[in-house]
């Protein structure tokens, strides 16, 4: 069975976006260690073109703060897929391209909004029968909620790297209404957004957060399919972040903002209650010591408590 290639939609995503990213290319690899490392190697060696790089099997998956993202190999056709197709357990991608916005802040949280978005436009109302709804955990995480409880869909890594300056590689075409960068242009760097979403229900065990999938939003919902719902807006985000920034999508997160008036603990022991997230993309933790705004790198958060249902 697994001779039976993937029907991968390499050609509809590269009509998509090929107009707005001059040079672009899309790759379908039947494994690697990582996408991101794949990316961020081709680089250092000078190959900053627009790309996007997908995976059928990743050995070495990242996450954020170097955690692990584990990847199964693909199936035999079963439940959804089409007979003599094979199933993907998770979408597994990195899209590769010079950028160069005003501001860096928010660019996860951004990209997250668009990954949502795309998955689910509207978010469903709660109440028993209703499907799980796509919300985003600050900063890089997919959760589903809903009947099921909070699980965890995906989760996005977003590297930059200071390879390509502009006269190497040309960043976004800016949108014609963007107002002028104030003072000098920024430099253009080379960005990774990895995404790794779950697919397939997949088991817990030995896992700090219940896993969902995308048969729990869409039953029948593939790995292809969700690839070119994905990547077209995203490219689209990212033209409107390199003119504009994070702050005109802040009530964008708010809207699916799973820590939203929650009980957190930060990983350095602090205790408060998240209240959104600012222009700027920083966590608003409400502790003992007043309003905190959290952006390091470094610094996790987790509900204390999962609310009933």
């Amino acid at each position: 069975m697994n001779s039976i290639p993937i029907r991968w939609p390499a050609e509809a995503v590269w009509e998509a976006v090929s107009p707005l990213l001059p040079g672009f290319t899309v790759e379908v690899l039947p494994s690697i260690d990582s996408t991101n490392t794949e990316l961020m190697r081709r680089a250092r060696a000078g190959q900053c073109e627009p790309t996007l790089l997908v995976a059928e099997q990743q050995t070495a998956g990242r996450g954020r703060m170097g955690r692990a993202w584990q990847s199964g190999e693909a199936e035999g056709s079963a439940g959804s897929q089409a007979a003599g197709t094979r199933a993907v357990p998770s979408l597994m991608m990195s899209l590769g391209l010079p950028l160069a916005p005003r501001d860096w802040s928010g660019l996860s949280l951004a990209v997250g909004v668009s990954v949502a978005e795309s998955l689910q436009p509207v978010l469903p109302p709660l109440g028993a029968g209703q499907p799980a709804r796509v919300g985003l955990k600050w900063p890089n995480d997919l959760w589903l909620g809903g009947a099921g409880g909070d699980r965890k869909l995906g989760g996005i890594l977003v590297e930059t790297a200071s390879f390509v300056s502009p006269q190497q590689a040309p960043s976004l075409p800016q949108p014609p209404t963007a107002p002028p960068h104030p003072g000098a242009p920024s430099t253009a760097r080379y960005v990774v957004v990895g995404i790794g979403i779950n697919v397939l229900p997949r088991s817990g065990e030995g896992m700090s957060m219940p896993p969902g999938s995308l048969q729990d939003v869409e039953p029948g919902l593939d790995a292809p399919t969700a690839l070119l719902r994905i990547v077209p807006p995203l490219v689209a985000l990212l033209r409107s972040f390199e003119g504009y920034g994070f702050g005109p999508m802040q009530p964008r997160f708010a809207a699916r903002d799973v820590l939203q008036g929650r009980a957190v603990t930060l990983s350095d022991g602090t205790a408060g209650t998240a209240h959104g997230v600012g222009e700027d993309g920083a966590l608003l933790v409400h502790t003992a010591g007043g309003m905190q705004a959290i952006t390091s790198s470094e610094i996790s958060v987790r509900p204390t408590a999962v609310p009933p249902v």
